[in-house]
């Protein structure tokens, strides 16, 4: 990644997250009277200098783009991290995390895993000689227990989708760190506003930079943070620029851009989902929610010391079956059916149907992505929705 020059490598300049979101990245090297708003730049090469080419240099676009390096060193300031590598998608990310480890390792990941990680687990891990259990990271105990000779990483959602199972990062941290593994955390759903892994003692996080980052429904991708250039960034770095599942400079431009706006949108989405999930627990048709911000979650006092808001996803169990299930989410009126999530617009499915066969998600459990619609509005439509029951 070529190294941007920004203010906010001054120290006395504040690096509260709202400030980083709308200046960290950005080019102020240009000449005098620059554009505030950094151009897009599509060109796929790059001229050589007269006397060639030297280590560093731009080349090829597959290698490095100015919007590129601008995405990952904004990513990296949000994250406090001090190297991104930046990826065409989240499964990319993930895969990219994956094939970085030496063949051979041995990775831990949670029960209740994101489906597309499951997935990608599960088809191709043996192609890449890796080897993995699934564990409950909430039990400390069992992870310990779980830990090999040839882990090397653990792997960890918190909260995980769709269950909104809440595990202590630092925990995982220690636990891993004191047998030579590493841990990683997909930080899609808390985003760097609600939670920080790195800091919590993480080795590497992951995002789909599609949902809340981007948050209007209109940009794939995905991206990687370190607190380090070295060891498995180095292999992660290699394996993006080498294989090539990079992001478009169109696509970098415009998540750059949307990010500006992020840590608002996501205060948004934390106090109407909080209100929603309020509303959801005193329904007589609702038999669980599934959300860390109620003080009777099981895993909130954690979420509460480790997050600094509880996100904008809600899982919830309604009366009956899949058929039951179903029913409620056809019968919204704002609520848009959709399998993604963290866009301004609140949308929500029924998981187990949107997973598959092979799911293992309970099939009367609806996933809602609270959106930023007035919360009146939401808590109206889930109203009239659950009155179908």
């Amino acid at each position: 990644m070529v190294k941007l020059a920004h203010h906010l490598n001054d120290v006395s300049m504040p690096k509260k997250i709202e400030t980083i979101a709308i200046h960290g990245g950005m080019d102020y090297t240009n000449a005098e009277n620059a554009s505030i708003v950094p151009p897009m730049e599509p060109s796929t090469i790059f001229e050589h200098k007269k006397k060639g080419y030297t280590e560093g240099d731009r080349n090829y676009i597959r290698y490095s783009n100015p919007n590129r390096d601008q995405l990952e060193e904004l990513l990296a300031n949000l994250e406090q991290g001090k190297a991104c590598a930046a990826f065409s998608s989240g499964v990319a990310a993930i895969t990219a995390i994956f094939q970085a480890l030496h063949p051979g390792s041995h990775i831990l990941l949670p029960v209740d895993l994101y489906h597309g990680s499951r997935v990608l687990i599960q088809e191709f891990a043996a192609g890449w000689n890796l080897d993995y259990d699934f564990v409950d990271t909430t039990n400390l105990q069992k992870v310990e227990e779980a830990m090999k000779a040839e882990t090397r990483l653990v792997w960890t959602e918190t909260p995980s989708n769709p269950l909104q199972l809440i595990s202590s990062v630092e925990a995982l941290a220690n636990i891993a760190h004191k047998h030579e593994a590493l841990v990683a955390v997909d930080n899609t759903w808390p985003t760097p506003y609600n939670m920080q892994p790195l800091t919590l003692g993480a080795d590497l996080v992951m995002h789909s930079t599609t949902k809340y980052l981007g948050g209007h429904s209109d940009i794939l991708g995905g991206a990687v943070i370190a607190n380090n250039e070295k060891g498995i960034f180095s292999r992660i770095r290699n394996i993006q620029q080498k294989q090539g599942a990079v992001p478009s400079p169109r696509d970098c431009w415009l998540l750059s851009r949307s990010i500006r706006s992020f840590p608002y949108r996501m205060r948004g989405h934390n106090e109407n989902a909080q209100q929603a999930a309020a509303f959801l627990v005193d329904h007589p048709k609702v038999q669980e929610v599934y959300y860390p911000g109620l003080e009777t979650h099981p895993g909130h006092a954690i979420a509460k010391a480790e997050m600094n808001g509880f996100g904008g996803m809600i899982s919830f169990l309604v009366d009956g079956g899949a058929e039951e299930a179903l029913q409620v989410v056809a019968g919204s009126r704002i609520i848009r059916r959709a399998t993604s999530l963290g866009g301004v617009e609140s949308t929500w499915e029924h998981r187990c149907s949107s997973e598959g066969e092979n799911s293992e998600t309970p099939e009367n459990l609806i996933r809602l992505s609270v959106g930023l619609e007035h919360p009146e509005d939401i808590i109206e439509d889930l109203t009239q929705a659950l009155s179908l029951l």
